[in-house]
Protein backbone atom coordinates (compact mmCIF):
# COMPACT_ATOMS: atom_id res chain seq x y z
CA UNK A 1 0.00 0.00 0.00
CA UNK A 2 1.30 3.47 -0.88
CA UNK A 3 1.84 5.93 1.95
CA UNK A 4 1.67 9.73 2.06
CA UNK A 5 3.21 11.75 4.86
CA UNK A 6 1.75 15.22 4.50
CA UNK A 7 2.16 18.59 6.22
CA UNK A 8 5.60 17.76 7.57
CA UNK A 9 8.73 19.84 8.12
CA UNK A 10 11.74 18.59 6.16
CA UNK A 11 15.00 20.18 7.21
CA UNK A 12 13.99 23.78 7.73
CA UNK A 13 11.02 23.75 5.33
CA UNK A 14 7.48 23.27 6.72
CA UNK A 15 4.43 22.35 4.65
CA UNK A 16 6.11 19.51 2.77
CA UNK A 17 4.93 16.01 1.84
CA UNK A 18 6.54 12.67 0.95
CA UNK A 19 4.91 9.93 -1.10
CA UNK A 20 6.10 6.35 -0.66
CA UNK A 21 5.37 3.28 -2.75
CA UNK A 22 6.97 -0.18 -2.95
CA UNK A 23 9.44 0.66 -0.24
CA UNK A 24 10.88 3.77 -1.88
CA UNK A 25 10.29 7.49 -1.93
CA UNK A 26 8.45 8.31 -5.15
CA UNK A 27 7.71 12.01 -4.73
CA UNK A 28 8.62 14.99 -2.51
CA UNK A 29 7.20 18.48 -2.68
CA UNK A 30 4.78 21.02 -1.28
CA UNK A 31 1.94 19.43 0.66
CA UNK A 32 -0.69 21.22 -1.46
CA UNK A 33 0.56 19.38 -4.55
CA UNK A 34 0.80 15.93 -2.96
CA UNK A 35 -0.54 12.90 -4.88
CA UNK A 36 -3.06 10.55 -3.32
CA UNK A 37 -2.06 7.37 -1.51
CA UNK A 38 -3.59 4.29 0.05
CA UNK A 39 -2.78 5.63 3.50
CA UNK A 40 -2.21 9.22 4.59
CA UNK A 41 -0.50 10.36 7.79
CA UNK A 42 -1.11 13.98 8.74
CA UNK A 43 2.13 15.35 10.12
CA UNK A 44 0.59 18.53 11.56
CA UNK A 45 3.88 20.31 11.04
CA UNK A 46 6.03 17.63 12.70
CA UNK A 47 9.68 17.20 11.74
CA UNK A 48 10.39 14.41 9.25
CA UNK A 49 13.93 13.13 8.80
CA UNK A 50 15.72 10.07 7.49
CA UNK A 51 15.58 7.31 10.10
CA UNK A 52 18.70 6.88 12.18
CA UNK A 53 21.22 4.12 11.50
CA UNK A 54 23.13 2.74 14.48
CA UNK A 55 26.31 1.52 12.83
CA UNK A 56 27.59 -0.68 15.67
CA UNK A 57 25.31 -2.76 17.91
CA UNK A 58 25.25 -6.09 19.75
CA UNK A 59 21.55 -6.83 19.78
CA UNK A 60 21.34 -9.83 22.10
CA UNK A 61 23.68 -8.35 24.71
CA UNK A 62 21.81 -5.05 24.49
CA UNK A 63 18.47 -6.78 25.03
CA UNK A 64 19.84 -8.76 27.94
CA UNK A 65 20.99 -5.47 29.48
CA UNK A 66 17.58 -3.91 28.86
CA UNK A 67 15.79 -6.85 30.45
CA UNK A 68 18.46 -8.03 32.90
CA UNK A 69 21.03 -6.62 35.30
CA UNK A 70 22.18 -3.15 34.24
CA UNK A 71 25.03 -1.80 36.38
CA UNK A 72 25.71 1.45 34.51
CA UNK A 73 24.30 3.52 37.38
CA UNK A 74 26.22 1.73 40.14
CA UNK A 75 28.54 4.16 41.89
CA UNK A 76 30.42 1.78 44.17
CA UNK A 77 31.29 -1.86 44.73
CA UNK A 78 28.67 -1.93 47.48
CA UNK A 79 26.05 -0.50 45.12
CA UNK A 80 26.82 -3.02 42.39
CA UNK A 81 26.68 -5.91 44.87
CA UNK A 82 23.35 -4.63 46.20
CA UNK A 83 21.98 -4.50 42.64
CA UNK A 84 23.17 -8.07 42.07
CA UNK A 85 21.53 -9.23 45.30
CA UNK A 86 18.23 -7.61 44.29
CA UNK A 87 18.40 -9.15 40.82
CA UNK A 88 19.09 -12.61 42.22
CA UNK A 89 16.07 -12.35 44.48
CA UNK A 90 13.81 -11.52 41.54
CA UNK A 91 15.28 -13.67 38.77
CA UNK A 92 14.65 -17.32 38.12
CA UNK A 93 17.51 -19.82 38.19
CA UNK A 94 20.25 -20.04 35.63
CA UNK A 95 23.21 -17.90 34.66
CA UNK A 96 23.13 -14.24 35.70
CA UNK A 97 24.28 -11.79 33.03
CA UNK A 98 25.02 -8.17 33.81
CA UNK A 99 26.89 -5.33 32.22
CA UNK A 100 27.96 -1.73 32.70
CA UNK A 101 30.00 -1.52 35.90
CA UNK A 102 32.83 1.01 35.88
CA UNK A 103 35.17 1.26 38.84
CA UNK A 104 36.50 4.66 37.74
CA UNK A 105 35.75 6.94 40.69
CA UNK A 106 34.35 4.23 42.94
CA UNK A 107 35.17 5.01 46.60
CA UNK A 108 36.58 1.52 47.19
CA UNK A 109 39.26 2.20 44.58
CA UNK A 110 38.74 -1.18 42.90
CA UNK A 111 36.37 -3.12 40.71
CA UNK A 112 34.20 -6.12 41.46
CA UNK A 113 35.89 -9.38 42.43
CA UNK A 114 34.96 -13.02 42.41
CA UNK A 115 34.56 -12.90 46.21
CA UNK A 116 32.03 -10.06 45.93
CA UNK A 117 29.92 -12.17 43.59
CA UNK A 118 30.27 -15.42 45.53
CA UNK A 119 29.14 -13.79 48.77
CA UNK A 120 25.69 -13.08 47.31
CA UNK A 121 25.38 -15.58 44.44
CA UNK A 122 26.60 -18.77 46.09
CA UNK A 123 26.55 -21.56 43.52
CA UNK A 124 24.82 -19.43 40.88
CA UNK A 125 27.00 -18.71 37.79
CA UNK A 126 27.43 -14.94 37.32
CA UNK A 127 29.04 -12.95 34.50
CA UNK A 128 29.25 -9.17 35.00
CA UNK A 129 30.90 -7.33 32.11
CA UNK A 130 32.78 -4.14 32.70
CA UNK A 131 31.32 -1.16 30.83
CA UNK A 132 33.69 -1.57 27.86
CA UNK A 133 32.75 -5.28 27.55
CA UNK A 134 36.42 -6.22 27.17
CA UNK A 135 36.76 -7.56 30.68
CA UNK A 136 34.41 -9.01 33.25
CA UNK A 137 34.19 -10.34 36.76
CA UNK A 138 32.76 -13.82 37.10
CA UNK A 139 31.73 -16.06 39.97
CA UNK A 140 33.39 -19.29 41.01
CA UNK A 141 30.37 -21.23 39.77
CA UNK A 142 30.94 -19.93 36.23
CA UNK A 143 34.72 -20.49 36.36
CA UNK A 144 34.08 -24.11 37.34
CA UNK A 145 32.24 -24.60 34.03
CA UNK A 146 35.26 -23.63 31.90
CA UNK A 147 38.02 -26.28 31.89
CA UNK A 148 41.53 -24.87 31.63
CA UNK A 149 40.53 -21.23 32.00
CA UNK A 150 43.23 -20.64 34.61
CA UNK A 151 45.84 -21.34 31.93
CA UNK A 152 44.53 -18.73 29.49
CA UNK A 153 46.04 -15.24 29.04
CA UNK A 154 44.12 -12.68 31.05
CA UNK A 155 43.05 -15.01 33.86
CA UNK A 156 43.23 -13.66 37.41
CA UNK A 157 42.39 -15.58 40.60
CA UNK A 158 40.19 -12.73 41.81
CA UNK A 159 37.79 -13.39 38.92
CA UNK A 160 38.57 -10.23 36.96
CA UNK A 161 39.18 -11.65 33.51
CA UNK A 162 40.67 -10.08 30.39
CA UNK A 163 41.95 -11.21 26.99
CA UNK A 164 41.44 -14.90 26.11
CA UNK A 165 40.17 -15.82 29.57
CA UNK A 166 37.44 -13.21 29.24
CA UNK A 167 36.44 -14.43 25.79
CA UNK A 168 36.14 -17.98 27.13
CA UNK A 169 34.00 -16.83 30.07
CA UNK A 170 31.79 -14.73 27.83
CA UNK A 171 31.21 -17.67 25.49
CA UNK A 172 30.31 -19.91 28.42
CA UNK A 173 27.95 -17.34 29.94
CA UNK A 174 26.12 -16.47 26.75
CA UNK A 175 26.11 -20.12 25.71
CA UNK A 176 23.92 -20.79 28.74
CA UNK A 177 21.22 -18.38 27.52
CA UNK A 178 18.14 -20.27 26.35
CA UNK A 179 16.66 -19.72 22.87
CA UNK A 180 13.61 -18.12 24.48
CA UNK A 181 15.79 -15.70 26.48
CA UNK A 182 17.78 -14.86 23.38
CA UNK A 183 14.70 -14.15 21.29
CA UNK A 184 13.16 -12.01 24.03
CA UNK A 185 16.39 -10.03 24.33
CA UNK A 186 16.62 -9.46 20.59
CA UNK A 187 12.98 -8.36 20.44
CA UNK A 188 13.61 -5.92 23.29
CA UNK A 189 16.46 -4.35 21.31
CA UNK A 190 14.43 -4.06 18.10
CA UNK A 191 11.51 -2.52 20.00
CA UNK A 192 13.79 -0.05 21.76
CA UNK A 193 15.41 0.92 18.46
CA UNK A 194 12.04 1.49 16.81
CA UNK A 195 10.92 3.73 19.67
CA UNK A 196 14.06 5.84 19.16
CA UNK A 197 13.65 6.33 15.41
CA UNK A 198 16.41 3.89 14.47
CA UNK A 199 15.54 2.27 11.16
CA UNK A 200 18.67 0.14 10.71
CA UNK A 201 21.07 -1.63 13.06
CA UNK A 202 24.52 -2.87 12.05
CA UNK A 203 24.86 -6.07 14.09
CA UNK A 204 28.51 -6.74 14.95
CA UNK A 205 28.53 -10.49 15.52
CA UNK A 206 31.37 -12.95 15.72
CA UNK A 207 32.50 -16.15 17.42
CA UNK A 208 33.81 -14.20 20.42
CA UNK A 209 30.72 -11.99 20.69
CA UNK A 210 27.72 -14.05 19.66
CA UNK A 211 27.41 -17.28 17.74
CA UNK A 212 26.22 -17.97 14.23
CA UNK A 213 22.87 -19.25 15.54
CA UNK A 214 22.40 -16.00 17.47
CA UNK A 215 23.02 -13.95 14.34
CA UNK A 216 20.81 -16.10 12.12
CA UNK A 217 18.01 -15.88 14.68
CA UNK A 218 18.29 -12.11 14.87
CA UNK A 219 18.14 -11.72 11.10
CA UNK A 220 15.08 -13.96 10.96
CA UNK A 221 13.36 -12.11 13.80
CA UNK A 222 13.95 -8.72 12.19
CA UNK A 223 12.25 -9.97 9.04
CA UNK A 224 9.12 -11.22 10.77
CA UNK A 225 7.35 -7.86 11.09
CA UNK A 226 7.82 -4.22 10.10
CA UNK A 227 10.48 -2.54 12.17
CA UNK A 228 14.22 -1.87 12.23
CA UNK A 229 16.19 -3.86 9.67
CA UNK A 230 19.39 -5.61 10.70
CA UNK A 231 22.52 -5.62 8.55
CA UNK A 232 24.78 -8.41 9.74
CA UNK A 233 28.58 -8.49 10.06
CA UNK A 234 30.67 -11.47 11.15
CA UNK A 235 34.04 -10.84 12.82
CA UNK A 236 36.17 -13.87 12.01
CA UNK A 237 39.36 -14.11 9.98
CA UNK A 238 39.17 -15.58 6.49
CA UNK A 239 41.84 -18.13 7.40
CA UNK A 240 39.48 -19.46 10.08
CA UNK A 241 36.54 -19.75 7.69
CA UNK A 242 34.99 -16.36 8.39
CA UNK A 243 33.92 -15.73 4.81
CA UNK A 244 31.90 -18.95 4.66
CA UNK A 245 29.26 -17.64 7.06
CA UNK A 246 29.21 -14.26 5.32
CA UNK A 247 28.21 -16.01 2.11
CA UNK A 248 25.84 -18.48 3.78
CA UNK A 249 23.79 -15.81 5.57
CA UNK A 250 24.17 -13.10 2.94
CA UNK A 251 25.88 -10.75 5.38
CA UNK A 252 27.06 -7.25 4.61
CA UNK A 253 30.64 -7.76 5.65
CA UNK A 254 33.35 -9.89 7.22
CA UNK A 255 34.43 -7.87 10.17
CA UNK A 256 32.88 -5.54 12.62
CA UNK A 257 34.12 -6.78 15.95
CA UNK A 258 37.12 -8.64 14.63
CA UNK A 259 39.10 -7.81 17.75
CA UNK A 260 42.57 -6.62 16.80
CA UNK A 261 43.02 -5.28 20.33
CA UNK A 262 40.94 -4.57 23.42
CA UNK A 263 39.79 -1.42 25.22
CA UNK A 264 41.28 1.42 27.26
CA UNK A 265 39.19 0.70 30.34
CA UNK A 266 40.50 -2.87 30.56
CA UNK A 267 44.09 -1.83 29.70
CA UNK A 268 43.95 -4.11 26.64
CA UNK A 269 43.94 -1.62 23.77
CA UNK A 270 47.36 -1.82 22.07
CA UNK A 271 49.40 1.36 22.64
CA UNK A 272 52.78 2.51 21.39
CA UNK A 273 53.69 3.72 24.90
CA UNK A 274 52.48 2.30 28.23
CA UNK A 275 49.31 3.23 30.05
CA UNK A 276 49.68 6.23 32.34
CA UNK A 277 48.02 4.47 35.27
CA UNK A 278 49.59 1.07 34.64
CA UNK A 279 53.06 1.65 33.18
CA UNK A 280 53.81 -2.07 33.18
CA UNK A 281 51.54 -2.71 30.19
CA UNK A 282 50.87 -1.29 26.73
CA UNK A 283 48.01 -3.66 25.92
CA UNK A 284 48.39 -6.28 23.20
CA UNK A 285 47.70 -7.06 19.58
CA UNK A 286 45.65 -10.20 19.00
CA UNK A 287 46.69 -11.16 15.45
CA UNK A 288 49.87 -11.12 13.46
CA UNK A 289 49.93 -8.76 10.52
CA UNK A 290 50.18 -11.58 7.97
CA UNK A 291 46.77 -12.89 9.08
CA UNK A 292 45.25 -9.44 8.64
CA UNK A 293 46.80 -9.07 5.18
CA UNK A 294 45.36 -12.45 4.23
CA UNK A 295 41.93 -11.37 5.49
CA UNK A 296 41.94 -8.04 3.64
CA UNK A 297 43.20 -9.73 0.47
CA UNK A 298 40.56 -12.48 0.60
CA UNK A 299 37.78 -9.98 1.24
CA UNK A 300 38.96 -7.60 -1.49
CA UNK A 301 39.29 -10.35 -4.08
CA UNK A 302 35.75 -11.51 -3.22
CA UNK A 303 34.35 -7.97 -3.20
CA UNK A 304 33.40 -8.34 0.49
CA UNK A 305 33.72 -5.54 3.00
CA UNK A 306 36.23 -6.24 5.78
CA UNK A 307 36.04 -4.64 9.21
CA UNK A 308 38.26 -4.44 12.26
CA UNK A 309 37.90 -3.48 15.92
CA UNK A 310 40.82 -1.10 16.53
CA UNK A 311 41.19 1.26 19.49
CA UNK A 312 44.86 1.72 20.41
CA UNK A 313 47.22 3.47 18.02
CA UNK A 314 49.30 0.32 17.45
CA UNK A 315 46.23 -1.67 16.38
CA UNK A 316 45.08 1.13 14.08
CA UNK A 317 48.43 1.30 12.32
CA UNK A 318 48.68 -2.50 12.06
CA UNK A 319 45.38 -2.72 10.18
CA UNK A 320 46.20 0.26 7.93
CA UNK A 321 49.54 -1.35 7.10
CA UNK A 322 47.73 -4.58 6.20
CA UNK A 323 45.31 -2.69 3.96
CA UNK A 324 48.27 -0.87 2.42
CA UNK A 325 49.89 -4.18 1.50
CA UNK A 326 46.73 -5.21 -0.35
CA UNK A 327 46.58 -1.80 -2.06
CA UNK A 328 50.07 -2.49 -3.40
CA UNK A 329 48.99 -5.95 -4.61
CA UNK A 330 45.49 -5.32 -6.00
CA UNK A 331 45.36 -1.56 -6.53
CA UNK A 332 43.57 1.34 -4.90
CA UNK A 333 40.38 0.93 -6.95
CA UNK A 334 39.79 -2.65 -5.75
CA UNK A 335 40.26 -1.66 -2.12
CA UNK A 336 38.11 1.48 -2.40
CA UNK A 337 35.28 -0.56 -3.93
CA UNK A 338 35.09 -2.70 -0.78
CA UNK A 339 34.95 0.28 1.58
CA UNK A 340 36.62 -1.60 4.44
CA UNK A 341 35.73 -0.42 7.96
CA UNK A 342 37.58 0.51 11.13
CA UNK A 343 35.40 0.21 14.22
CA UNK A 344 35.91 2.66 17.13
CA UNK A 345 39.13 4.16 15.70
CA UNK A 346 39.93 6.20 18.78
CA UNK A 347 43.62 6.98 18.12
CA UNK A 348 44.25 7.73 14.43
CA UNK A 349 47.17 10.00 13.63
CA UNK A 350 47.38 12.29 10.58
CA UNK A 351 48.99 9.60 8.42
CA UNK A 352 46.20 7.13 9.26
CA UNK A 353 43.53 9.71 8.41
CA UNK A 354 45.20 10.49 5.09
CA UNK A 355 45.47 6.84 4.11
CA UNK A 356 41.86 6.15 5.07
CA UNK A 357 40.70 8.99 2.83
CA UNK A 358 42.74 7.77 -0.15
CA UNK A 359 41.76 4.12 0.28
CA UNK A 360 38.07 4.75 1.01
CA UNK A 361 38.17 3.24 4.50
CA UNK A 362 35.13 3.95 6.71
CA UNK A 363 35.39 5.30 10.27
CA UNK A 364 32.65 3.71 12.40
CA UNK A 365 32.76 5.73 15.62
CA UNK A 366 30.87 6.12 18.90
CA UNK A 367 30.58 9.74 20.10
CA UNK A 368 29.07 8.60 23.39
CA UNK A 369 32.51 7.20 24.29
CA UNK A 370 33.93 10.71 24.37
CA UNK A 371 30.91 12.01 26.25
CA UNK A 372 31.28 9.29 28.89
CA UNK A 373 35.05 9.06 29.25
CA UNK A 374 36.66 12.08 27.56
CA UNK A 375 37.80 15.34 29.10
CA UNK A 376 40.55 16.29 31.52
CA UNK A 377 39.26 14.14 34.37
CA UNK A 378 37.67 11.24 32.52
CA UNK A 379 38.73 7.63 32.12
CA UNK A 380 40.69 8.43 28.95
CA UNK A 381 42.85 10.93 30.85
CA UNK A 382 43.34 8.43 33.68
CA UNK A 383 44.43 5.66 31.33
CA UNK A 384 46.34 7.66 28.73
CA UNK A 385 47.34 10.90 30.41
CA UNK A 386 45.70 14.23 29.58
CA UNK A 387 47.74 14.97 26.45
CA UNK A 388 47.09 11.64 24.72
CA UNK A 389 43.46 11.66 25.85
CA UNK A 390 42.88 15.03 24.18
CA UNK A 391 43.83 13.48 20.84
CA UNK A 392 41.30 10.68 20.93
CA UNK A 393 38.26 10.52 18.63
CA UNK A 394 39.26 13.35 16.25
CA UNK A 395 35.95 13.44 14.38
CA UNK A 396 36.57 16.82 12.78
CA UNK A 397 39.90 15.72 11.29
CA UNK A 398 38.28 12.65 9.77
CA UNK A 399 35.39 14.63 8.32
CA UNK A 400 37.64 17.36 6.95
CA UNK A 401 39.77 14.71 5.20
CA UNK A 402 36.71 13.27 3.48
CA UNK A 403 36.61 10.00 5.40
CA UNK A 404 33.13 8.43 5.54
CA UNK A 405 31.88 8.68 9.13
CA UNK A 406 29.14 6.45 10.54
CA UNK A 407 27.90 6.94 14.09
CA UNK A 408 26.93 4.07 16.38
CA UNK A 409 26.45 3.27 20.04
CA UNK A 410 28.28 -0.04 20.53
CA UNK A 411 25.26 -0.91 22.68
CA UNK A 412 25.26 -2.21 25.35
CA UNK A 413 28.59 -0.45 26.00
CA UNK A 414 26.66 2.82 25.70
CA UNK A 415 22.92 3.11 25.35
CA UNK A 416 20.91 3.22 22.15
CA UNK A 417 20.53 7.00 21.93
CA UNK A 418 20.84 8.41 18.40
CA UNK A 419 20.06 12.04 19.22
CA UNK A 420 22.47 11.83 22.13
CA UNK A 421 25.16 10.49 19.80
CA UNK A 422 24.62 13.35 17.36
CA UNK A 423 24.87 15.93 20.12
CA UNK A 424 27.95 14.24 21.62
CA UNK A 425 29.66 14.33 18.22
CA UNK A 426 29.11 18.09 18.14
CA UNK A 427 29.93 18.78 21.80
CA UNK A 428 33.25 16.95 21.80
CA UNK A 429 35.16 17.29 25.07
CA UNK A 430 38.25 18.36 23.15
CA UNK A 431 37.72 21.77 21.50
CA UNK A 432 38.05 21.57 17.73
CA UNK A 433 37.47 17.81 17.52
CA UNK A 434 33.68 17.87 17.18
CA UNK A 435 31.53 17.80 14.06
CA UNK A 436 29.34 20.53 12.67
CA UNK A 437 25.70 19.83 13.61
CA UNK A 438 24.46 18.86 10.14
CA UNK A 439 27.57 16.75 9.54
CA UNK A 440 26.90 14.88 12.78
CA UNK A 441 23.27 14.26 11.83
CA UNK A 442 24.33 13.08 8.37
CA UNK A 443 26.85 10.68 9.91
CA UNK A 444 24.07 9.25 12.11
CA UNK A 445 21.73 8.69 9.17
CA UNK A 446 23.23 8.69 5.68
CA UNK A 447 26.64 7.71 7.09
CA UNK A 448 25.33 4.31 8.14
CA UNK A 449 24.08 3.62 4.63
CA UNK A 450 27.41 4.71 3.18
CA UNK A 451 29.29 2.52 5.63
CA UNK A 452 27.30 -0.48 4.42
CA UNK A 453 27.76 0.47 0.74
CA UNK A 454 24.00 0.94 0.30
CA UNK A 455 23.58 4.71 0.03
CA UNK A 456 21.37 6.33 -2.60
CA UNK A 457 23.37 8.67 -4.87
CA UNK A 458 20.96 11.57 -4.32
CA UNK A 459 20.86 11.07 -0.55
CA UNK A 460 18.33 9.56 1.87
CA UNK A 461 15.56 12.08 1.19
CA UNK A 462 15.25 11.92 -2.58
CA UNK A 463 12.98 10.25 -5.11
CA UNK A 464 14.13 6.68 -5.53
CA UNK A 465 15.77 6.41 -2.11
CA UNK A 466 14.67 3.69 0.32
CA UNK A 467 11.78 4.97 2.43
CA UNK A 468 13.38 4.85 5.87
CA UNK A 469 11.85 7.81 7.68
CA UNK A 470 11.24 9.08 11.20
CA UNK A 471 8.48 11.50 12.16
CA UNK A 472 9.26 13.34 15.38
CA UNK A 473 6.97 14.77 18.03
CA UNK A 474 8.18 18.32 17.49
CA UNK A 475 7.36 21.12 15.09
CA UNK A 476 10.87 22.51 15.39
CA UNK A 477 13.06 22.62 12.31
CA UNK A 478 16.07 20.33 12.16
CA UNK A 479 18.37 23.33 12.70
CA UNK A 480 16.50 24.22 15.87
CA UNK A 481 16.59 20.66 17.19
CA UNK A 482 20.34 20.45 16.61
CA UNK A 483 21.08 23.89 18.02
CA UNK A 484 18.96 23.28 21.12
CA UNK A 485 20.32 19.76 21.70
CA UNK A 486 16.73 18.50 21.69
CA UNK A 487 15.88 14.81 21.82
CA UNK A 488 12.35 14.64 20.40
CA UNK A 489 10.32 11.46 20.75
CA UNK A 490 9.71 9.37 17.66
CA UNK A 491 6.06 9.61 16.62
CA UNK A 492 6.30 7.23 13.65
CA UNK A 493 9.03 5.08 12.16
CA UNK A 494 8.85 3.92 8.55
CA UNK A 495 11.28 1.23 7.37
CA UNK A 496 11.30 0.18 3.74
CA UNK A 497 8.02 2.00 3.25
CA UNK A 498 6.28 0.10 6.08
CA UNK A 499 5.23 1.84 9.31
CA UNK A 500 6.78 -0.01 12.24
Amino acid sequence: MSLLLTDVTIGDRPGRAVHVDRGRITWLGDAVDAPSAGRTVAGEGALLTPAFVDAHVHATATGLALTGLDLHSSSSVAGAVAALREHLAAAAGGVVLGTGWDETGWPEGRGLTRADLDDVAGDRPVYLARVDVHSATVSTALLDRIPGIAELPGYAPDGQLRLDAHHAARQAAFGAVTPAQRRAAQRATLDAAAALGIGTLHEMAGPEVSGADDLAGLLALAGEQPGPRVLGYWGELAERGGLDLVRELGLVGAGGDLFCDGAFGSHTAALSTPYADRPGTSGALRFDTASLVHHVRACTEAGIQAGFHVIGDVAVRQVLDAIGTVVDELGVAAVRACRHRLEHLEMPDDDVVDRMAVWGVVASVQPAFDAAWGGDAGMYAERLGAERAAGTNPFADLADAGVVLALGSDAPVTALDPWGGVHAAVDHRTPGSGLRPFDAFDAATHGGWSAARREHPAGPLAAGAPADLALWATTSTLSTVLAGRERPACRLLVVGGEPA
